[in-house]
């Protein structure tokens, strides 16, 4: 279910990214052939955010994140396992605060309006927020069953 859950992001923040673009070029054209599209600069922001979000959490799944590894790659065995298990515990903090504040900005500012296409509701950009740390959550989670599994594996080839 993760592998699909990661698909369908990454697909989602390729299709943003790409209306980013788009957006970009039609605004470049438009300049030089002195014609003012003025929806261009909001939909590259909007779209580019949603990029963002969705390539972050997917991030998160593949563990190519930002990361500080100088006690990851010197440590063995079980206190390694520990210490990704805690890294694991706050990114999930983390993730469920994001998850919080981000349904918490998106009902606040639901009902506002972008300036250059007025129909659009400015929650479909907040949106993003809360699907992002529940995606970080859910990834995040997986990767505290297989620590705690390997953990568990850990302890028995010490036992035996």
């Amino acid at each position: 279910m993760i592998k699909v859950l990661e698909k369908a992001q990454m697909t989602f923040g390729v299709i943003t990214l790409s209306i980013f673009f788009i957006a970009i070029i039609i605004q470049i054209v438009s300049r030089h052939m002195g014609v003012a599209i003025i929806w261009t600069e909001e939909v590259a922001n909007y779209s580019f955010i949603w990029s963002i979000f969705m390539g972050a959490a997917v991030m998160v799944n593949q563990r190519e994140h930002f990361s500080f590894d100088f006690l990851t790659i010197k440590l063995k065995g079980r206190k390694r396992t520990v210490l990704v298990l805690v890294i694991d515990t706050i990114i999930l903090l983390f993730a469920l605060a994001i998850l919080y504040f981000g349904i918490e900005a998106a009902q606040t500012f639901w009902d506002y309006n972008w300036v250059a296409l007025p129909e659009m509701k400015m929650g479909y950009v907040w949106i993003s927020l809360p699907i992002m740390g529940f995606t970080m959550a859910v990834y995040t989670l997986g990767h505290l069953f297989n620590g705690f599994k390997d953990l568990r594996n850990l302890k028995r080839g010490a036992d035996a």
